[in-house]
């Protein structure tokens, strides 16, 4: 090996070591000097000894005028070595990387201004360190001397301009970097990050896009930061992916889906806006890439519905509507399980207009995949029965409706039915705010004798006498006075000359016998006066007590409903219905005497008299 004296005079050595910049630079011009000198005459045995001494004795120098020196020595090496610097750049550039980490920041500062040097020499043969530098880069731009941090930022400058004209860049090695550094919260890195993803996707020859599910959740991330420029930069690089997504012929929908749903639910309005309005247009371009995430898309469109911002609601409500447009066969891929487990979670929301929603997806897929829907009736069916309480008067009928879709089949029917008196009774404010509405809803949408019947066959044999008592008494007062009953009512009035009307009222009799103001009821209803007129006479040996003049009260006023105008014409003919007159005056006979205020059909009943 060549004597380092002999190529570098001795005060060149000193003055690069010296802790004024000026000696500095002079000595590195003398090396630079020395190495040219070498380089022309093919001297590479010279030239490697030059190159070890700036290494060992001054890059690697526990003292940092001597480090500085070797730095900038290394760069005056690479400038004279010229044309030939690519097979020294082994030797070179990773004792300067090394500098870029150093505890001094004026050293790293050098490292920052001899690898800019170096690489304006080297250009495209840097790229082999490309994975190194960008990692000591992706440190610099967050490091705390202010000078380092504008030396780097001129030195990635220069590797983005040698990147860019490139031809041996790899973008599948550099990704896994990339990846790595996505979810770092600092925000000079993150801007770091984002001007790199930026550069890269606008290169003609590099596919960003192809890659994009790799970094997708990264940039999402930045969204949300508190610096309003960061969330520019990751919203216009956002922007331009998308654009590119439906410009594409071939993209990867699936794994940037999984990303979309999580996003979607993040606290950040901004991020939740930016995800669903992606899920949107993913949902018109995916076609059957995307059957495999339906289920998780609705998962995600479904809470966005009800969100506070108006803006994200409009595009969650046209993503659902075009979701729900798409009319899938039952597929491998695609899983109405997960679909209605979906469904069946969101009806529990504590927003009406997800419930809503939520609803109409069982509702659409029981009418489209009946067989397989009816398959997890165990599993949403509780939910359902649940939702009658719902507060919401939209979500009752809807659930209704459903009950409805799913009781066409017989053994389906009785189990609503069943299940419906067992709610009703171990939720008797069920039956009290919602009864109503929930029977006469059914008697629309079902056929109303066929309920009756069903309900009167299971209370005649129910063991709760109370529940009964009052089951029977909410379903006569349906009985007599929604307008939705009235073929029933008219079956009923003709019992006495249509068999129909004979055996319903036979079949409703035994159950509403848990009843007496019902059992006398449904007997007026159906002109049975005489036996009318047997129950009041038996109520003789009853216990008077509050509640049954209460019911009794409810009787007398309900005779002049609507509902009874063919029997208050029919006293006209005391003659042709004495029996009437008969039970009527029982009905008086049975309510307190002297303080009680008597309805004008009374009045008139015991002028008759």
């Amino acid at each position: 090996m060549a004597d380092i004296s002999a190529l570098l005079p001795a005060a060149t050595l000193r003055n690069l070591s010296d802790k004024l910049y000026e000696k500095r630079k002079n000595a590195a011009l003398e090396v630079e000097g020395v190495v040219r000198h070498l380089t022309a005459a093919g001297d590479h045995e010279k030239l490697t000894t030059v190159i070890n001494v700036l290494i060992n004795d001054f890059a690697l120098s526990p003292q940092a005028n001597h480090r500085k020196g070797g730095l900038i020595g290394l760069a005056a090496a690479t400038v004279g070595l010229a044309g030939e610097a690519a097979q020294h750049l082994a030797q070179i550039v990773p004792p300067v990387l090394n500098s870029l980490s150093d505890q001094d920041s004026r050293v790293r500062y050098y490292a920052c201004e001899g690898l800019y040097n170096i690489a304006k020499v080297a250009r495209g043969d840097l790229i082999l360190f490309f994975n190194q530098i960008f990692d000591a880069l992706c440190k610099l731009s967050a490091d705390s001397g202010p000078n380092v941090q504008s030396a780097a930022h001129l030195l990635d400058k220069l590797i983005k301009d040698i990147v860019a004209e490139s031809d041996q860049f790899s973008i599948e090695e550099f990704i896994p970097l990339l990846r790595e550094r996505m979810n770092v919260l600092n925000p000079y890195v993150r801007q770091f990050l984002v001007g790199w993803i930026t550069l890269l996707d606008s290169a003609p020859d590099i596919d960003m896009l192809g890659f994009l599910p790799d970094f997708l959740d990264g940039l999402f991330n930045m969204l949300s930061d508190s610096s309003h420029e960061i969330r520019q930069q990751a919203d216009s690089a956002l922007s331009e992916f998308l654009q590119e997504i439906k410009d594409s012929p071939s993209v990867d929908y699936g794994r940037m889906a999984e990303i979309l749903v999580r996003r979607a639910g993040s606290p950040d309005e901004f991020t939740r806006l930016t995800a669903i309005t992606w899920v949107n247009e993913f949902v018109k371009l995916g076609g059957d890439q995307l059957v495999p995430y339906y289920s998780d898309i609705l998962s995600s469109i479904l809470p966005c519905i009800s969100d506070k911002e108006e803006k994200i609601k409009a595009v969650a409500r046209e993503t659902n509507e075009e979701l729900r447009a798409i009319n899938i066969e039952p597929a491998e891929d695609f899983d109405i399980g997960a679909f209605l487990g979906i469904a069946r979670r969101e009806i529990g929301s504590e927003w009406e207009a997800t419930r809503l929603e939520a609803l109409r997806w069982m509702l659409v897929l029981l009418e489209r995949h009946r067989a397989e829907v009816l398959s997890y009736l165990n599993d949403i069916f509780p939910a359902l029965l649940q939702s009658l309480s719902d507060s919401s008067d939209e979500v009752v009928l809807l659930v209704l409706k459903i009950h409805a879709c799913i009781a066409q089949e017989t053994q389906h029917f009785r189990q609503l039915i069943v299940f419906l008196v067992y709610q009703f009774k171990l939720e008797p404010s069920l039956l009290e705010k919602r009864g109503a509405l929930i029977l006469r809803r059914l008697c629309v949408l079902l056929d109303a004798e066929r309920i009756y019947r069903e309900l009167a066959s299971i209370l005649e044999g129910e063991a709760d006498l109370e529940f009964a008592t009052v089951m029977v008494q909410a379903l006569n007062l349906i009985l007599l006075t929604a307008s939705e009953l009235a073929e029933l009512r008219t079956l009923l009035k003709h019992s006495l000359s249509i068999p129909a009307g004979q055996d319903l009222f036979i079949a409703l009799y035994s159950s509403w016998c848990h009843s007496p103001m019902a059992t006398i009821s449904l007997c007026l209803l159906v002109q049975a006066y005489q036996h009318a007129t047997s129950v009041i006479q038996s109520l003789a040996e009853e216990d008077i007590n509050v509640k049954f003049l209460v019911q009794v009260d409810k009787l007398v006023r309900l005779l002049e409903a609507p509902v009874f105008t063919y029997l208050r014409l029919q006293l006209l003919e005391p003659g042709r219905y004495p029996a009437l007159l008969k039970a009527l005056n029982g009905l008086l006979m049975l309510l307190p005497q002297g303080t009680y205020v008597i309805p004008k059909l009374m009045v008139g009943e015991c002028m008759l008299n």
